[in-house]
């Protein structure tokens, strides 16, 4: 049986699960305690870090490789927008945006106190500048770079809720409204809700 392990608020976990549950992969889902982390996590991935899945002798241990080797499996709704190599490579570019420029911005949002050199508000007018950048992908369609949704949207999804919830007051009166409904309608899928039950 694949085993995931995982931690049901972390942003890099979701995104893994919300991959797996879509391609139909059956896994356990084992909830990982971050102050305790079992063994039998840290014997197959050093890291210490969820997520993590087991596959027969295999050992994934970054979300995105997950996601991609979920989409191998079965892809019903063509996350990977196989046939437009453009929209692929924007996939890999927003990805790589989120994850390298905009989570270090998300970070010294969410826990400004640790960062006192600047206040709160700076931080997150630097993640601003992407949350902009997705809002205007979104114009005249629901979702970034198709009619439907893609790779880079479940990626990223998870992180621009965690966004959205440092303040949601704010959030909910920002410019942005393509993209507050395109985080709504995710929250409100029967994906993204499947993967969060307790």
């Amino acid at each position: 049986m694949n085993t995931l392990y995982s931690f049901r608020r972390c942003p890099y976990a979701m995104r893994a699960r919300m991959a797996l549950r879509y391609s139909g992969v059956a896994v356990n889902i084992v909830e990982v305690s971050l102050k305790a982390k079992p063994a039998e996590m840290l014997a197959l991935s050093s890291k210490g870090t969820v997520p993590v899945l087991s596959v027969n002798v295999e050992v994934i241990d970054e979300s995105l490789s997950i996601m991609r080797w979920a989409l191998a499996q079965h892809d019903p709704q063509d996350w990977l927008l196989k046939g437009d190599p453009a929209a692929q490579v924007q996939i890999t570019a927003l990805i790589e945006e989120n994850d390298q420029a905009f989570k270090v911005h998300l970070n010294r949002y969410k826990y400004a106190e640790r960062y006192p050199e600047q206040p709160m508000e700076f931080y997150r007018a630097e993640g601003e500048v992407f949350l902009r950048r997705l809002d205007g992908l979104l114009e005249g369609r629901d979702y970034l770079l198709a009619e439907h949704p893609s790779l880079a949207d479940v990626a990223l999804m998870p992180f621009i809720r965690q966004f959205a919830h440092v303040n949601r007051e704010w959030f909910g009166q920002t410019p942005y409204v393509r993209l507050q409904a395109w985080l709504q309608r995710f929250l409100e899928s029967d994906l993204f809700t499947a993967i969060m039950v307790k």
